[in-house]
Formats: structure tokens, sequence, C-alpha cells
């Protein structure tokens, strides 16, 4: 099986984005896995500081080593933003395919110092896990804003510049860049996101000339996706949209089996709601009918 690094190298030769999506459960884990092997596809599975606590960080390693073992599908695994070195290291000594450091709240140069520590640990363990450092305040969680969350300007001005860019990669070695091009962590409850500054997303492309990723992509229309994707985006991230169904579909079969108390009898809804919105993320991310 090829690693995630040729899955995130073939992606961008071919103009389509790997897509990323978050697990809080076992439900959900099934309904990504069920949607990459019904399209043949490649996915990550993202776990971030929060999923982890709740599930263990070795045992959703655990989980999706089995899976990718008895599917023969690529499935991997990314630990999601993880704010210090400790968490980092925890998550590449359990084998985690790929790690990100999220120093995007802190001064330039201390995201730099911790990124590249984090990039020279897991290059003495094991090569082949990617590091990906994030630039750009674009909020935290996964959350339903009512307006744009505090903090977070998405006017031209306060996006990552190509020039810090450039600097950044350098300074740290990271394989992948996180920037902030008008995304957002979370989605406005109106449903639309504002559109993402796909001529910023150029211009850092074809500076930095490593993969970029987006994170914060729910909410974002399917041509606003697709123009990063062509402009450069290798990897997209899901998360709030996921949740968002998987809260909906729970809500409805409690509704409908209000006696019923075996979970794996009124959770299958929940597994199909998560499939539904993977299925139509990667099929976006890989320009499908």
């Amino acid at each position: 099986m090829k690693t995630l690094r040729q899955y995130i190298k073939e992606a961008g030769e071919k103009g389509i984005a790997i897509g990323h999506f978050n697990i809080a459960n076992l439900e959900m884990l099934h309904g990504i896995v069920n949607a990459a092997r019904k399209l043949d596809l490649p996915v990550v599975i993202g776990a971030a500081e929060g999923e982890r606590k709740f599930m263990g960080t070795k045992e959703i390693a655990a989980l999706v080593k089995t899976m990718r073992e008895e599917y023969g599908h690529p499935l991997f695994l990314n630990a999601d933003h993880t704010y210090s070195f400790e968490l980092v290291k925890e998550c590449i000594d359990a084998g985690y395919d790929s790690v990100i450091f999220d120093g995007s709240k802190l001064p330039f140069d201390e995201n730099v110092k911790i990124t590249k520590r984090c990039v020279d640990y897991a290059r003495k363990v094991n090569p082949e896990i990617i590091v990906e450092g994030e630039l750009g305040f674009i909020g935290s969680g996964s959350t339903v804003w009512k307006e744009i969350p505090a903090g977070v300007k998405i006017t031209e001005e306060f996006l990552t510049k190509p020039e810090e860019a450039v600097d950044f990669i350098k300074k740290t070695g990271v394989d992948m860049l996180a920037p902030a091009v008008g995304n957002i962590h979370g989605m406005l409850a109106g449903g639309k996101d504002p559109a993402l500054n796909i001529p910023r997303v150029a211009a850092i492309k074809k500076t930095a000339n490593i993969p970029l990723v987006l994170h914060g992509a729910s909410g974002n229309s399917k041509e606003d996706i697709q123009a990063a994707i062509k402009a450069g985006m290798n990897e997209v991230h899901v998360s709030t949209e996921i949740r968002v169904a998987f809260r909906k579909a729970l809500e409805d079969e409690m509704k409908a089996k209000p006696d019923e108390v075996a979970p794996y009898k009124y959770m299958d809804g929940d597994i199909a709601a998560v499939e539904a919105v993977v299925t139509e993320k990667l099929k976006i991310f890989n320009f499908l009918p």
C-alpha cells in the first residue's frame, strides 16, 4: 500500500485533494470508512486533542490500523490540532501517519521553534511521518457560530502572506502548511461561510511549493472548495458538518425509538448520516459527479 505522502503527492499531480474527516467515536469512524471504501478513495481520519482525550490516543491508532489491515484500504490517521510538543510526540510514538502542531495563536518565532522541534523528532522516529504546521489564526473548535468567532480576521491584510509562508517552511522543514485564506474553524449558522481568498491560495502555493491544507472547510461552498483545490490545496478538513449530521440523526432516532435502550439499535442512523456527508465531500474533493 502506498504511503500518505505518496497519495498527497499524487493528489497534487492530479489536481484533486485528499479528504480529512474527524472522529469522536466508533460510529463516525465506520461512516467515514464506509464512504471511502464505496468510492475507492484514500482518506485521512483526524483526531484532535479533545477527541483523543475522549477516545484514547493509542486506542484510535489501534482502531484505524485494524480497519486498514482488515479492509486493505488506504486509511490514514492524523493527530489534528495539537498544541504542545509533548502531545505531538505522544502521537508520533503511537504510530500516527501525520501530526499537526498548531501554533497559530503563538508569536511567529515561538510557532517556528516548537514546529521545528516536532519536525526533528518525527524525522528521528520515522521519516515517513508527515508534519504539518499552521500559520494564521482561523479560530478553533467545531462550533456552529452565529458570527465569525472572536480573534478571527478574514480581510486580506490578516491572511497568511506568501513571504511569511516561505520563511516558516524554511525555518521549520514542515511537509505541509495550513494557511489562513479566509477559512474559519466551525461553520456559520446561516449555513454558508464567507468566500475563500483563492488568489491568496495560489500565491502561497506558488512561493511555498509544498502541499497546502484547507482547514475549516465545513460551510464552504462546493465551488469555493474546488477553486481552492485547483489553486493548490492538496488536503481538505471537514469536522463540524459531520458532527451536526451525527447529532441530528441521533436526535431523530431517539424520537423515533423513545423506549430503545440498546445503543446499536438507535445509532445506525448516525453512521449513515456521517457516511452521506463524507460521500458528498469526497466527490467534491475528487471532482466526481
